[in-house]
């Protein structure tokens, strides 16, 4: 190590500023040399500014190890400038260093650089010592306790108390033992404050003490568990010699269990391989010692192994007639889903082969996805297990743990179907979208191998360590939203779309579905109370915002809890709860009917919106001020959703002549109200760009028609999705038209005839179209007739699609 490595605390050049380091839990000093991995992104970009200034920096410890974005209040005012020694970065992206403390200085501001924090220094200004002899007394004492807290510290190296008493300088010495020894780092931190020289001795004086006493008390207990353990040991080794005459005698306590093993793995009837294994292990526990840890994991892993099914089966029920019929009694609608389960059915009674079926519903909360996976099991008279995988991100979770490790035991999937005892059950993997990775792996790729057909026949789990057949169990998956699941796993999957439910499917799940139980759960079976279908109706668009039914479910229960509670208390009930007086049962209204405006207006349009609840309507508006032509964008609108704003200005530009409008002297303020809600994507790009020409133009948009699409800058209108959830919201808002983009005619097509009937559909490909479709001429202000008023047109608009639907 170079001269300036080891430069003089009191010498060094002093730098105003350096980059700064915050520290959790680590406390620096002067001549000490610690390894630290660091991974927070300004920490690493700190590391990167000293890299350039010499391998100088600033490190101070957090007073608030928790603190993922420490400020300045959050920091010591006293740290260590250190010298960047080594520096490695690491494949998961932190950045292992080695830092050497060279001097105490004063950090009186900290600074916000770009994307580091810089410290602003000053020099520590420490006293000296006056009185020798009181420096000496000082000094033997401090030698003295750190020998004997060496002594008792087994953690510390064995040579270090003796590197320590070879340092001459007492304050040098102080802070060796400060950065050695095993406190908190407030306490540490004290002794790097402390100014003046024999206080800051007294105080590692005290810390010495103090950890010098509990110490000697860990080592009075030590002591105390030992003698238990060897006891323990004694007991052992008697247990051993009674064993070994036992079987002098002819007597074993291990046979009975070892024939035991022995019959459940031949009544098993498990592969050969897995045969082999069993009775190696069985071999294994019984030359064992019975107090050996090993002999424990043995019988664990010999009791999952004669316990998994590897050939019972249930007895399929594969009455297709008579499965549609319970799926229709449990769930309402789902006609695309029930359609692919009775396909499945057909297969199987037919070919007998079941591989291939590995099922995705997908859709937003409450729609009804878990409850079908155990409808599905029922209905086919097989065994059903449900496993969430929501925020695992342990690839151990579902490969299972090797049995080197300490509580080992198999994965999930093998969990499970042992779990199931049948080897043909129907396993649910729930809220497969959720699932996480970090540095234990990835619990996604983990899944490829079970939900591959070519694969699965010979499933490996990392507990069990033989081929386990999981060919003949119908997997099904649950996720909110696909594009949240990694592309290879998709890939193995078949998507099924369950849509948010239109209104009058929620009343009719209410009427046929959640009021009887709800009834039964709350004791109101022969009680003569009804809810009518126009006060669910109200519950539905007054008390409720989901594509589901949970808040419908909720809000239900608490007209039933309240009309059990006048029940039990022997007071008058209603008979029925209607529109009039629902407000008594469930209060005030927590939504307003968010319809769209009746009368067109000028620079304000609807557009359609995917979230994971379901779709939503999005009012844009636009507005011209007097300005210098700048776009102004609010609305809590994120980057994507901005850059389609800018792209819908600069169409509209290039569409409308020059002399119509000055932009130069005029700014554009583009907003989507509900500022609360953060909102993102392409698909609101036509929705603008007809907002901005309708303002330009002076010529109103029709309030009944929604529209959804991204917008090219040379007029193109381009694919979305989430095409089930908007078109639900339009027709929830009260539109009658939608335009949608030509290219999204196939989801078009797989639309259930629910959604797509009441409202006239256009397929448009270019911007041209769009405008043709939403904007009045400039001098009709008044709403449009309807399309069933008009002459020669249609009664029914769904029957008959319009000029540019889908025929």
């Amino acid at each position: 190590m170079t001269e300036d490595n080891h430069m003089d605390e009191e010498v060094m050049v002093l730098p105003s500023e350096l980059p700064l380091l915050p520290l959790r839990d680590v406390v620096l000093f002067p001549r000490a040399v610690v390894p630290l991995l660091v991974g927070r992104e300004r920490s690493v970009n700190s590391l990167r500014a000293a890299a350039e200034a010499d391998k100088l920096l600033a490190v101070t410890a957090q007073r608030e190890a928790d603190i993922a974005e420490p400020r300045e209040e959050d920091l010591y005012a006293v740290g260590t400038v250190a010298r960047v020694h080594q520096m490695m970065h690491l494949p998961d992206g932190t950045t292992k260093i080695l830092i050497e403390g060279l001097q105490r200085v004063r950090i009186p501001q900290v600074l916000e650089r770009d994307d580091h924090l810089v410290a602003g220094l000053a020099p520590f200004e420490a006293d000296s010592f006056e009185n020798a002899t009181e420096m000496e007394a000082l000094h033997r004492s401090l030698e003295e306790l750190f020998g004997e807290y060496a002594r008792l510290q087994h953690r510390l190296p064995e040579d270090l108390a003796t590197t320590v008493d070879q340092i001459p300088d007492l304050l040098v010495k102080t802070d060796t033992i400060a950065a050695y020894i095993a406190v908190k780092a407030n306490q540490k931190q004290r002794v790097l404050d402390e100014p003046d020289p024999e206080t800051r001795v007294r105080h590692l004086l005290d810390i010495l003490h103090h950890e010098i006493e509990i110490l000697r008390v860990e080592q009075r207990i030590e002591g105390e568990v030992k003698g238990q353990v060897e006891q323990g040991h004694k007991e052992a080794y008697l247990n051993e010699q009674l064993r070994a005459i036992r079987r002098e005698l002819g007597y074993s306590d291990d046979d009975d269990e070892m024939e035991e093993y022995i019959k459940k793995v031949e009544e098993a009837e498990m592969s050969e391989e897995a045969r082999e294994v069993g009775h190696k292990e069985i071999s294994r526990l019984a030359k064992m010692p019975p107090m050996s840890p090993e002999s424990a994991i043995i019988r664990h892993y010999l009791d999952v192994l004669t316990s998994l099914p590897w050939h019972n089966r249930s007895e399929d029920q594969l009455d297709t007639r008579r499965v549609l019929k319970h799926l229709d009694a449990d769930h309402h609608g789902l006609k695309k889903v029930k359609e692919r389960i009775l396909e499945f059915l057909s297969v199987v009674k037919l070919s007998g082969n079941v591989q291939g079926s590995i099922l995705c519903l997908a859709g937003p909360p409450g729609v009804g996805k878990t409850s079908l996976g155990r409808s599905i099991a029922e209905a086919m008279g097989r065994d059903f297990v449900r496993v969430s995988l929501g925020g695992i991100r342990d690839e151990a979770e579902i490969r299972g743990h090797r049995r080197t490790y300490i509580g080992a035991r198999p994965g999930r999937i093998l969990e499970g179907v042992r779990r199931a005892g049948t080897r043909n059950c129907v396993f649910l993997l729930d809220e497969i979208d959720k699932l996480g990775s970090d540095f234990r792996g990835d619990p996604s790729s983990a899944l490829l191998e079970v939900l591959d057909p070519e694969q699965n026949k010979h499933y490996s789990d990392h507990f069990l360590e033989v081929p386990f057949d999981l060919s003949e169990v119908f997997f099904i998956c649950t996720a909110n939203a696909v594009h949240q699941i990694p592309a290879a796993l998709e890939d193995r999957m078949e998507i099924l779309r369950l849509p948010g439910y239109l209104e009058h499917e929620k009343i009719a799940i209410a009427r046929d579905h959640l009021m009887p139980r709800l009834r039964e759960t709350h004791g109101l079976r022969r009680t003569r109370f009804t809810v009518t279908e126009p006060a669910i109706s109200d519950v539905i668009s007054l008390y409720t915002r989901e594509s589901g039914v949970r808040d419908l479910e909720r809000q239900l229960a608490t007209i039933c809890r309240k009309v059990a509670r006048r029940k039990a208390e022997r007071r008058k009930m209603p008979k029925s709860v209607v529109r009039t007086n629902l407000h008594k049962f469930l209060g005030p209204p927590k939504y307003l009917r968010r319809m769209v405006e009746k009368e067109p207006d000028v620079g304000s349009v609807t557009g359609l919106a995917w979230t994971s609840a379901g779709g939503e309507i999005l009012e844009i508006e636009v507005l011209l001020l007097p300005g210098t032509g700048k776009l102004v964008i609010t609305g809590n609108l994120k980057k994507v959703m901005e850059e389609s704003a800018r792209a819908a200005l600069s169409y509209a530009r290039s569409i409308v002549p020059e002399e119509s409008i000055d932009l130069r002297k005029h700014d554009v303020h583009v907003h989507v109200p509900e500022g609360a809600v953060p909102k993102d994507g392409p698909s609101a790009g036509t929705a603008m760009a007809t907002a901005l020409v309708s303002l330009f133009t002076g010529r109103p948009v029709r309030r009944d028609v929604a529209m959804t699409g991204e917008l090219t800058l040379r007029g193109k209108v381009l694919p979305i999705g989430g095409l089930p959830e908007k078109a639900v919201a339009a027709a929830r808002a009260g539109c009658t038209h939608i335009l949608i983009p030509e290219e999204n005619e196939k989801d078009y097509r797989e639309l259930p005839r629910d959604i797509r009937k009441g409202l006239q559909w256009h397929l448009v490909s270019r911007m041209e179209e769009v405008l043709e479709l939403a904007l009045l001429p400039a001098s009709e202000h008044s709403r449009p007739k309807p399309a069933a008023d008009r002459s020669g047109e249609s009664q029914h608009p769904a029957e008959t699609p319009p000029p540019g639907a889908p025929h």
